[in-house]
């Protein structure tokens, strides 16, 4: 099996003759948070696009656990899965139907007892029966999280993940993340414009 969950070699996307990503080349290794830092606009979201199949590369390849994701899409995000600010839950399921759900699509085993375990590992027990488009903002990115890691990842894309939470729900976030990284197989690819966080909670940049 390749050592390195994430592979991705001289990626570029293009449009209309606007270069977006611009030749990059990195990998993660299990256990790995690896940071992907820049502005607003720099290409962050076009990047984790690409790697999750949803726009095809201008150049470039993208293999995850072993899997071309341009002609083997399925088999590689089997391995993956995502959390964004911009890719909310449905608001008018509750929370345990949201991640029974997900878990569902995932083909999840056991999935009722891992549902209530992320309850749990999430604080989210009492949100059980509340609709998600009723939390703060705070208690659904931590409902995205769990959603993010129902499956039990290998690759973990977060896509500015605490870009909208107050410092003390960011730390929680952040500690999770790293702890489910050092714990297991999962590597994480962590996108942010905020230096002082990629810092924090990524071991390269």
């Amino acid at each position: 099996m390749n050592e390195n969950i994430l592979e991705v070699k001289n990626l570029t996307k293009t449009y209309d003759g606007l270069e977006a990503v611009r030749d990059i080349s990195f990998s993660i290794a299990p256990g790995e948070i690896l940071g992907l830092l820049g502005p607003n606009g720099a290409g962050k979201t076009s990047t984790i696009s690409m790697i999750l199949g949803i726009l095809e590369p201008t150049l470039g390849s993208i293999r995850i656990n072993g899997f071309d994701v341009r002609h083997e899409r399925t088999k590689a995000l089997t391995y993956t899965n995502f959390a964004a600010i911009y890719a909310q839950v449905p608001g008018n399921l509750t929370v345990y139907q949201n991640l029974y759900i997900f878990g569902l699509l995932y083909g999840v085993k056991n999935l009722r007892a891992r549902v209530l375990g992320l309850l749990k590992e999430f604080d989210l027990e009492k949100f059980r029966y509340t609709k998600c488009g009723l939390l703060s903002s705070g208690e659904q990115t931590r409902v995205h999280v769990a959603k993010a890691i129902i499956n039990e990842p290998r690759l973990l894309l977060l896509d500015e993940p605490t870009a909208s939470l107050d410092p003390s729900a960011a730390h929680i976030i952040r500690e999770k993340i790293r702890s489910f990284a050092a714990n297991g197989m999962m590597g994480v690819l962590w996108t942010s414009h905020n230096m002082h966080e990629v810092e924090a909670v990524c071991d390269r940049v």
